[in-house]
């Protein structure tokens, strides 16, 4: 089952750099480290509390592989990111008067920072795994299609917007979103026709984007590893989630 798991992990991840797969095998070693050898067909305890963790890491890093890569972002139906809404009246106006390029611009540096910044989920979803208590892991496991994501929000919103921002910081500046951004803004503002001055808090803006895009994967793998047997891809996970 450890040599299972690690493979699903690392195959996950076989596009992200050498470190950062390094830090997504590790969800597999915490998810393993409760495991305890048991027969039969009951489940243990310490069985449902490892395959939850189990679920939760695959979850996390087929999430973060899917979107910390070129166009996991800009090149999604569902997690590309526009304006800040309070910036998309920037967006119309600048595009009535023929800046659409200028639009454009920042919105694929934007999203480019967003691919970047999850890059830097793996460790806090690593410790965050590590302190699940089994008593948590058995409420999980009889609990809704979202139980565990839901679980994980609430252990590691806060830390992983604290990781992301000044990775997002750091992104939005290499990518030149700070600058395009900074460019619409200033044009805007400058328009006669702009009586309210504005400049939405660009790096808050995507940050957020980034965690809410992470959970959501998360919830989506964790919902077809409970309803579909053949997400079910270790012998833990088919034992447990088919009781």
């Amino acid at each position: 089952m450890y040599k299972k798991l690690c493979l699903l992990l690392l195959s996950s991840v076989a596009l992200l750099p050498a470190s950062q797969a390094q830090l997504l095998k590790k969800l597999g070693d915490a998810a393993s480290s409760a495991v305890s050898k048991t027969s039969g067909s009951n489940v243990t305890q310490s069985e449902a509390g490892s395959a939850i963790k189990e679920a939760l890491s695959k979850g996390v890093a087929n999430g973060i592989a899917s979107l910390n890569k070129k166009d996991g972002f800009f090149g999604s139906e569902i997690y590309k990111l526009l304006l800040p809404p309070d910036a998309v009246k920037i967006g119309n106006t600048l595009r009535s008067v023929g800046l659409g390029s200028q639009v454009d611009k920042a919105i694929l540096s934007i999203n480019r920072a967003a691919e970047s910044a999850v890059g830097s989920a793996a460790p806090i979803f690593v410790d965050a795994i590590k302190e699940m208590s089994i008593t948590d892991a058995l409420k999980l496991i009889s609990g809704g299609n979202n139980a565990a994501t839901e679980y994980f929000k609430g252990k590691t919103t806060d830390k992983l917007k604290a990781a992301f921002s000044p990775v997002v910081k750091g992104s939005l500046d290499s990518t030149s979103a700070t600058k395009y951004y900074g460019d619409i803004v200033t044009t805007y503002n400058k328009l006669p026709t702009t009586f309210n001055k504005v400049n939405p808090d660009l790096q808050d803006y995507v940050t957020g984007m980034a965690v809410n895009a992470l959970f959501d994967q998360i919830a989506k793998e964790e919902a077809n590893i409970r309803a579909n047997p053949t997400a079910r891809t270790t012998d833990l996970l088919k034992k447990v989630f088919s009781k």
